[in-house]
């Protein structure tokens, strides 16, 4: 569907930002509709909670569209905004977790354990999801983020070297070495 100033959904990234630049304000918001599942993805992924990954999808458009000059093309539209995102909720996660040691802390009580998984919208929620999301908690972050980034946010090896700014050999490796852990933390939990 058309806007005023004529983008559509079917335009590329590269048009839409180009329309953003000459003031289409539409065309920034076509570009967020387009990956905002992906960037719920990824945030879900890497912070297991879906309010937070909610806050930390929209900390990140927040960044991306206030540091849209940064984006230097160098990369895709949608690996620098999964970047962006992902860097957000990795903010969002530490920022929460010294918030939470800061409160045991100050009441000199155990930390409460995590709320059980809540079921994401849609096709989230089963158990294999909860035991997939316990396994992904359990990984490094730099492999649970290559990880996620390539899963659930969509980007090939070489968009998630670009992301990362890593080489593609360090995210076959990365995601060789996730793989192999999260079979073997979900080996006696899943059906084979």
């Amino acid at each position: 569907m058309p806007s005023v100033t004529g983008s559509t959904t079917s335009d590329s990234d590269d048009v839409l930002l180009a329309r953003h630049q000459n003031g289409d304000d539409a065309a920034l918001n076509v570009l967020f509709l387009r990956y905002r599942e992906s960037a719920y993805r990824v945030a879900y992924r890497l912070l297991s909670h879906p309010e937070d990954a909610l806050d930390a999808v929209q900390d990140g458009f927040v960044k991306a569209m206030l540091h849209l000059g940064r984006f230097e093309h160098r990369s895709s539209f949608k690996t620098w905004l999964m970047r962006v995102v992902s860097n957000a909720a990795l903010d969002f996660g530490r920022a929460r977790r010294r918030r939470d040691q800061l409160k045991v802390a100050a009441c000199g009580q155990v930390a409460p354990e995590p709320p059980g998984h809540e079921p994401q919208v849609l096709l989230e929620g089963t158990e294999l999801r909860e035991r997939l999301d316990e396994a992904l908690g359990q990984l490094p972050e730099q492999q649970r983020r290559t990880f996620v980034l390539h899963m659930d946010g969509g980007l090939s090896y070489r968009e998630v070297a670009e992301a990362l700014e890593i080489s593609l050999g360090t995210v076959m490796s990365r995601l060789f070495y996730a793989r192999q852990k999260l079979k073997t933390l979900l080996a006696d939990r899943v059906p084979s």
